[in-house]
């Protein structure tokens, strides 16, 4: 076990501090030795004195430097630390002519004042008795944090999860996690059950305590909405429960009751099955449920389309429609809500450039999103108007209570006529109801995906519920056109789908496979196609126009491996060059990297000089700079530099190979995939076809024609437990 080193003085300057997180770069006063602090530390300014806990690093251009991994504060002891302290701004309310006035009368008693007496500060001249309490409670609430760290600092507890703790608890904080440890698990804190019971362990809380069974079942709850599912069987809830909490069956459906009768879960009987769910997914499928035939009766009434206009288009466009384009055009027109599917090569851009362009000769206005700025900027490209994140559509922001939300709502709504959302397959729960809450209720919404397509990265399965309910009018493009079958990639792409032989003969220009027994060979050829003979062959650039992805992270086939081989031949850097090590991976410039989770508040500024903040999970980019000193990583995503600071890395990945998942809603020129090594759980059809429909020049395919096949005939649909089939089909 790695020991802390202890460093203790002044806070002589802080040369940089991130407001949200708290990561800050100091200079220290440790007696006549001026060091270089660098951590998350909230509310320490200039004047204060702290304990620091960590490790001596030296970086090759800046020197030595003290890493921080928790602290300790110590409260100003001198009249002059104390005025620099209350003068520094870290205390709302009170500036450097207040400050001085409070110092001059209280003297080394000031901050004693502003903590147990904050009525004697309102004798003086400026401070009223409202703000007297309001600065003594912005003076507590940073000392609540520090108290919430040094209780927690067995538990591996960072300075960044105190300030979380503190903003969801209260001043109060220490108390109720001493009465419930439990209250540490809920989203907002993000600790895990697994660290809650050692802290409840640690303060005798006993097994069969109800706070404890009733945080593991909302636990399980929240653990299964990483696998897609927005409710549970309530008797696979209660068996998973009872094995989890090492409890009994009567124990788990008293608190179960319990829970439903305080409103912190809902339970829906489905013919007769219950279904368990977390109320802010329940209300989210329910609204949903109720926006969506809204919007089907409430449309504003539009002019039948006629053939003579889609002729129009036809002419204009140099393109002769099938029937069922014409019907989809027609069907998407006279309906509130109107879904098209198809898959690659079956004419489905080509249907919705011609309802886009009837809905311009009707003169209504429109907005395109897609979930991630790949698929957004992928649909501007092939329909040649401007589309954007749906976050971006629906001008996401923080919130008071420092969580995301959209700007756009009922109260707010978008000014659009219609709203057409691309690769609606990808669109989760969350989302799908916070997009519904921002269309005004006489618009249109036409939904364009691919059902044979993975689902939502994150809880839900809206596309295939909606089809699946019958209750809206839809067309799936099923012809592949004449154009689109020279290309083998989407031959074999519609081979998949309907569980056909796949033609691995390499005669075709645009997909090969290439026959590999094990995974070192598969390695080797992957490393050696990337590095030499693609880039040779095609002059593809190996970082931006070659990607390979991974039904897997495991095994020497995994993206885990891969990037690390990948990394070392394509960007070894320079020797004594700027890197940054988090999770055990190494980050250099010029790496190309993944953001793996939505964070809407990392800052991001375009050369034209615009800025504005959020990157979402799935954004891929570039690393343009990594600044030590100034603790900072810049990342190019296509138009946008974002800026990362060390807290945060943890949200990047190497994506010189990505998972399947991770590539949903993107293209790239080539694609390169592993075939084998695969787990038997992610042997199956659809994840394999939504690998192959990333590619749009080449396809390589590198391992066992068995392992693809088994894939190609195993149909199985991944499982997501929903709600939202059972509420559309409440309503008619």
């Amino acid at each position: 076990m790695e020991v802390s080193e202890r460093i203790e003085g002044l806070i002589d300057k802080i040369t940089y501090k991130n407001q949200q997180n708290g990561y800050t770069v100091a200079t220290v006063r440790c007696g006549t030795n001026r060091l270089t602090v660098v951590g998350i530390l909230p509310f320490l300014s200039e004047g204060e004195t702290a304990v620091f806990y960590g490790k001596f690093i030296i970086h090759p251009t800046y020197g030595e430097q003290f890493s921080v991994t928790s602290f300790e504060r110590t409260a100003p002891k001198t009249v002059g630390a104390i005025l620099r302290y209350l003068s520094s701004g870290i205390i709302k309310g009170i500036g450097p002519a207040t400050a001085g006035r409070i110092v001059d009368r209280f003297g080394a008693d000031s901050l004693d004042v502003i903590s147990k007496r904050p009525e004697e500060l309102a004798l003086l001249k400026g401070i009223s008795k409202d703000k007297a309490m309001r600065i003594s409670e912005e003076y507590n609430k940073q000392y609540g944090v520090r108290d919430i760290m040094l209780m927690l600092s067995p538990y591996q507890v960072t300075p960044e999860n105190c300030v979380a703790i503190f903003r969801k608890l209260g001043s109060n904080a220490c108390e109720i996690i001493k009465r419930n440890p439990y209250a540490l698990c809920c989203e907002e804190i993000g600790f895990s059950f697994e660290k809650c019971e050692k802290i409840a362990y640690d303060f005798k809380i006993p097994a069969d305590d109800e706070m404890r069974l009733a945080a593991g079942v909302e636990y399980i709850l929240h653990k299964n909405l990483a696998n897609g599912h927005t409710c549970l069987p309530k008797n696979k809830l209660s068996g998973v429960a009872v094995n989890l909490l090492e409890s009994n069956t009567e124990q788990i459906e008293r608190v179960l009751d319990g829970l439903c009768e305080s409103f912190r879960i809902v339970s829906k009987n489905v013919e007769g099955q219950e279904f368990i769910a977390l109320p802010e997914y329940s209300s989210a499928e329910e609204h949903i449920a109720a926006k969506l035939f809204a919007l089907m009766h409430n449309a504003k009434s539009l002019p039948v389309v006629s053939d003579v206009e889609i002729d129009y288009i036809e002419n204009k466009s140099n393109i002769k429609f099938e029937d069922i384009q014409r019907n989809a055009v027609k069907q998407a027109v006279s309906s509130g809500i109107f879904v098209l599917t198809g898959g690659p090569g079956t004419g489905k851009t080509t249907t919705l450039n011609a309802l886009i362009g009837i809905f311009e000769q009707r003169g209504l206005d429109i907005s395109i999103a897609a979930p991630t700025g790949r698929a957004a900027k992928r649909i501007t490209e092939l329909c040649g108007r401007d589309a954007q994140t749906l976050h971006r559509l629906l001008e996401v922001e923080w919130t008071s209570d420092d969580k995301p939300g959209f700007n756009r709502n009922e109260q707010n709504p978008l000014d659009s006529d219609v709203i057409i959302v691309d690769e609606a397959s990808m669109v989760d729960t969350i989302v799908f109801d916070s997009l519904l809450r921002a269309i005004r209720p006489t618009a249109r919404l036409v939904l364009v995906g691919d059902v044979n397509q993975l689902p939502s990265v994150s809880a839900g399965n809206v596309l295939n519920d909606i089809i699946e309910s019958g209750k809206f009018p839809f067309v799936t493009l099923k012809k592949v056109f004449r154009q689109s079958r020279q290309s083998e990639i989407i031959n074999t792409a519609h081979a998949i789908i309907d569980g056909a032989r796949v033609d691995y003969s390499n005669q075709s220009k645009d997909f090969f496979f290439l026959h590999k027994n094990t995974g070192y060979e598969v390695v080797e050829t992957i490393t050696e196609l990337c590095t030499k003979r693609l880039p040779t062959a095609y002059n593809f650039n190996p970082t931006q126009d070659i990607q390979v992805i991974c039904p897997s992270k495991l095994y020497e086939t995994g993206v885990t491996n891969l990037n690390n081989v990948l990394q070392e031949l394509l960007n070894p850097g320079e020797i004594n060059s700027p890197k940054v090590v988090n999770r055990g991976i190494t980050f250099r410039a010029k790496d190309k990297v993944m953001q793996v989770k939505n964070n809407y508040d990392i800052e991001w500024e375009r050369e034209n000089g615009e800025v504005g903040s959020g990157v979402f999970n799935g954004d891929v980019g570039y690393i343009t700079e990594i600044n030590i000193r100034g603790g900072f990583v810049k990342v190019k995503f296509d138009d946008r530099v974002a800026t990362y600071y060390t807290d945060n890395m943890n949200e990047l990945d190497l994506a010189y190979a990505i998972t399947v998942h991770k590539s949903q809603g993107s293209e790239f020129d080539c694609v390169l995939i592993p075939m084998a090594n695969i787990p038997g759980k992610l042997r199956y059809r659809n994840l394999l076809y939504t690998a192959v429909t990333r590619a749009k020049k080449i396809l390589i395919v590198v391992g066992s024609e068995d392992v693809f096949e088994e894939m190609v005939q195993n149909d199985k649909k991944t499982l997501r437990y929903t709600l939202l089939v059972n509420y559309l089909n409440e309503r008619e």
